[in-house]
């Protein structure tokens, strides 16, 4: 019988900054355009931790059925590859947690009157469920970086600036870059751990497909995009106090060292941590340095 701690550990903690970090940041650009409301942001946020866990389950569910985590595997326990729990009781919990979502979004429809807004939280739970689920799932085809970087920085950050401001600006575009980048990274880092056991069991992700090495290069480059992102928000807002989103290269710089020598296994792992932490990090700094009159 699973446990508390067990369905804390299939939440998959370490990802949760993927849910965190679009809010700050689009609230930041909120606060820049003169515009910032703390209940729709809020609202914001159950939105996108309810999608985050849910995928997060909703995954483990998928890949559980399919014998994706039946191989041994490096990393957070998984629900149903485990046994842990039935894999109907963890697709269940997929759908509470995306149930939360759409009550929450349907509150900030309300509020805004933006009614096609509908049609975006119904492609983000679409997108939630099929990246791992049904019978073509993207994730398993080498799209998932480019749903995660449309749904957690552009839709997850442009989002949330919009609900307050009621429009796009560009330093929300810019920031929506940079968080969507840092997320892209975070899946970078747990697909690259993964990727024997994801060839083995024939789960094509874009890191099976760019090799190891390749792999570990894009890593690179993600983090690279991050910070002319973020650069971009500074000169976009005419903030550049802005450039404290830079302070994300102090957490993810000694793991992407220790990504480039080639490690394995559980090092993966506090990448994976560290690269949300600097998500985090990012995002906390765009939204102090947007808060701060130019």
């Amino acid at each position: 019988m699973s446990t508390v701690a067990d369905w804390v550990e299939g939440a998959r903690l370490r990802t949760l900054p993927a849910a965190f970090s679009p809010v700050l940041a689009g609230s930041g650009a909120a606060v820049a355009a003169g515009s910032f409301r703390p209940v729709h942001a809020v609202l914001a946020l159950v939105v996108a931790l309810a999608l985050q866990v849910g995928v997060n389950y909703a995954n483990d569910y998928s890949d559980g059925i399919r014998g994706t985590d039946s191989a041994e595997r490096v990393g957070p326990q998984r629900l149903v590859g485990s046994g842990a729990a039935p894999a109907h009781v963890v697709k269940r919990a997929a759908f509470l947690c995306f149930g939360i979502g759409v009550v929450a979004g349907l509150v900030l429809v309300l509020l805004t009157q933006q009614w096609w807004l509908l049609l975006v939280g119904a492609a983000s739970v679409l997108a939630a469920w099929y990246y791992t689920g049904g019978k073509h799932p993207y994730g398993y085809l080498g799209l998932g970086e480019v749903f995660v970087f449309v749904f957690f920085g552009l839709v997850a950050v442009c989002g949330t600036t919009y609900v307050q401001v009621g429009r796009v600006t560009w330093a929300s575009l810019a920031a929506a870059v940079a968080i969507g980048s840092l997320a892209c990274a975070i899946l970078v880092a747990n697909n690259l751990r993964d990727i024997a056991t994801d060839v083995v069991s024939g789960k094509r992700t874009l890191e099976t497909r760019l090799g190891d090495r390749g792999s570990r290069w894009f890593f690179v480059v993600l983090l690279v995009l991050t910070a002319i992102a973020v650069v971009a928000v500074a000169a976009a807002s005419g903030r550049w106090w802005a450039l404290l989103g830079l302070l994300f290269v102090l957490p993810v710089a000694g793991p992407a060292r220790v990504l480039l020598t080639g490690a394995t296994g559980m090092p993966l792992v506090r990448v994976l941590k560290m690269t949300g932490i600097a998500e985090l990090v990012c995002a906390l700094g765009l939204l102090a340095g947007l808060s701060i009159p130019a």
